[in-house]
């Protein structure tokens, strides 16, 4: 890598994190998994509180915490996702309409990711403040 320590963990962890998601897509184009992780991160940031938007942000490994805040305005923001349609819709809308992709697939791929990697006590508090209409995409 580049021969700093913190750094090379950081990417490190990262692409562990990456390959689990690809590892649950069940794909093999690493680009559109890509886009996949940052639509569906960006899309769980905007259907949640800000404060509950912060304490997952702060859970994440540094590389992805950087994508998932990536474009966040958290005061004034215009919207927050609250139905299972609109929250599908902003995965869509960020892997640029691909029809390879399964929004709904993508969206079970990181809450999972998220549900086995995080503490549980996180999860839990994501999903108690999750929309009602999404909180089935979350394992159980």
């Amino acid at each position: 890598m580049n021969g700093i320590r913190e750094f090379d963990e950081a990417v490190r962890v990262a692409a562990e994190w990456f390959e689990a998601f690809v590892a649950r897509l069940g794909w093999h184009d690493r680009e559109r998994a890509y886009r996949a992780l940052r639509a569906a991160a960006h899309a769980l940031r905007d259907c949640l509180p800000v404060d509950e938007v912060a304490a997952l942000g702060t859970q994440l490994p540094t590389l992805l915490r950087g994508e998932y805040y990536e474009g966040w305005r958290p005061t004034g923001r215009a919207f927050r996702i609250r139905t299972r349609e609109a929250f599908l819709e902003r995965i869509r809308e960020g892997v640029h309409r691909d029809p390879a992709v399964d929004a709904e697939q993508v969206a079970r791929a990181l809450l999972a990711l998220l549900a086995a990697r995080l503490p549980p006590a996180e999860i839990e508090d994501a999903k108690a403040v999750t929309p009602a209409e999404l909180r089935g995409l979350w394992p159980d």
